[in-house]
């Protein structure tokens, strides 16, 4: 008698079974702590749309300021290898790490009442433009030392054992440490969703000080994450004086240039940054073997050009209040759109690029983002008077198109890297090894903001005069396409 034979899964199915399911099957209780301090990072947003018409109104920054001041504002995030250092190996208070995100949760604090204070006009000591600045150095300063902490938490959260005590294998424990990554950019995307919205209600209800108070809850999120689990590591070492001393001295004689004034002193430091972060990771990674140095290193050289590319500058948003009258209300619904999509692609596509290998995965990245952003041409272009009169489709429902097209690149490009530095990362140097390489990408984003500024001064843009945002646009996309197609092309085979 023939048995009806039992139909197999298809195929398909399974996938997206396995994309779906993926997240929700590595999440742990012990990664809590970690998660919550990567959602207090995506939820600074809700400061974010009336941070920008404020700067838009009562600063007199022009965008190729703006741009200057962002390369100085991603410093702190270059010098991230001094706070990994003293995570890893100085107890503050008898903690190593709970200590650091209450400290960093107060610079956050501080730096949101400073802002609230000018804009509000109860803080008088300093010009706003000047309180802008030191804020915003206090808050990125308070982001980094938490991150840091958190980036050193996401190997250690990874059993190596089982419950029984046996050692687990490899595959499985890589495979966890890469969704740990994974579950932290979720967890930064679902901060960043949670607020995109109310960013641009509370900014079109309140006067922006008021907005800039509500802020304060963000750093509470970080210290309650802190509080609710055991954190502390067990892992611990003397200082490295080559490192935690050179960075030192390596911060002390930024902020000297920064202060001095001196021409091209920005470019002066990026040069500086990189040789000075090389050697560290040269050091910091003397002890693996010259196989999977150079895996890492091919990884991080393809990364770095994917991030360091251009962007338009704060003169794209003022064209966007200013021609296409854009209110707080729409810049949230962009954002919290964007947000969104950005979660379910790194939901969907979790499981694929902690797998697959990174120059293919950022490939089909780069690709993806050139053809999908070609909708901000219509808007600068005046395309979109075209789409309205034929379609019925204006210039907010290309905005639209254009934030779900364009908003889930960033986190995704980051995932590979992190994993290769999770699994390989030794006991007692975590935060060191995530700080150093988060350095060398943030520097990849110093490289990309400077070539803002270059092509803000080409192209210069100020309130009211747009002629030259079209140019800007257009290059800024070329540049932003053919860099990392470039590296991909050259070192592509080379990284697996």
């Amino acid at each position: 008698m023939d048995a009806t034979p039992t139909a197999p899964t298809p195929y398909w199915r399974q996938q997206i079974e396995n994309a779906l399911l993926a997240p929700i099957r590595a999440m742990r209780l012990n990664y809590l702590p970690l998660l919550m301090v990567y959602f207090a990072y995506g939820a600074m947003g809700i400061i974010a749309v009336a941070q920008t018409f404020w700067i838009r109104k009562s600063l007199t920054w022009t965008p190729t300021e703006l741009a200057a001041l962002a390369i100085w504002f991603t410093l702190p995030w270059t010098i991230k290898m001094v706070f990994g250092e003293l995570v890893d190996t100085v107890k503050l208070f008898g903690s190593q790490r709970r200590a650091y995100v209450f400290v960093g949760a107060g610079m956050v604090a501080t730096s949101l009442i400073l802002l609230s204070g000018s804009a509000g006009g109860w803080i008088t000591i300093l010009p706003p433009n000047q309180v802008f600045v030191v804020a915003s150095l206090l808050s990125v300063t308070g982001l980094v030392l938490q991150d840091v902490v958190a980036d050193a938490m996401s190997t250690e959260v990874v059993a190596r054992t089982n419950p029984d005590g046996t050692p687990r294998l490899k595959q499985e424990i890589d495979h966890d440490l890469g969704m740990v990554q994974v579950l932290g950019r979720l967890s930064l995307s679902f901060g960043v969703f949670a607020v995109a919205g109310l960013s641009g209600w509370l900014a079109h209800h309140l006067p922006y000080d008021k907005v800039f108070l509500v802020g304060l809850i963000v750093p509470l999120i970080s210290i309650s994450g802190a509080l609710l689990v055991k954190l502390e590591t067990s892992e611990s070492r003397p200082i490295d004086w080559r490192i935690l001393g050179g960075g030192l001295v390596f911060g002390a004689v930024v902020a000297a240039l920064g202060l001095s004034g001196m021409p091209y002193s920005q470019e002066l430091i990026f040069v500086i940054s990189m040789t000075v972060v090389i050697w560290m990771l040269t050091r910091v990674t003397a002890e693996i073997d010259h196989t999977t140095r150079l895996r890492i290193a091919f990884a991080a050289i393809v990364i770095f050009a994917f991030r360091a590319v251009p962007g338009v500058g704060d003169g794209y948003t003022w064209f966007m209040i200013d021609v296409l009258k854009f209110d707080e209300a729409f810049f949230g619904i962009l954002g919290q759109i964007g947000a969104g999509v950005a979660i379910v692609t790194a939901w969907m596509f979790s499981d694929v690029v902690t797998r697959k290998p990174v120059a293919q995965v950022l490939l089909w990245l780069t690709v993806l983002a050139a053809i999908l952003s070609l909708p901000s041409l219509l808007l600068v272009f005046d395309g979109y008077r075209y789409t309205e009169a034929a379609f019925g489709v204006g210039a907010r429902g290309i905005a639209l198109f254009d934030t779900i097209a364009t908003s889930p690149f960033a986190q995704l490009s980051m995932i590979p890297l992190l994993t290769l530095v999770a699994v390989y990362a030794p006991a007692g140097h975590r935060a060191t090894w995530f700080a150093l390489m988060a350095s060398l990408m943030n520097l990849a984003l110093v490289a990309g903001a400077l070539q803002t500024k270059y092509l803000n001064m080409i192209f210069e843009i100020n309130r009211g005069s747009y002629e030259n945002l079209p140019l800007l646009v257009v290059t800024a996309m070329v540049v932003a396409t053919a860099v990392p197609l470039i590296a991909i092309a050259i070192l592509g085979r080379r990284v697996r």
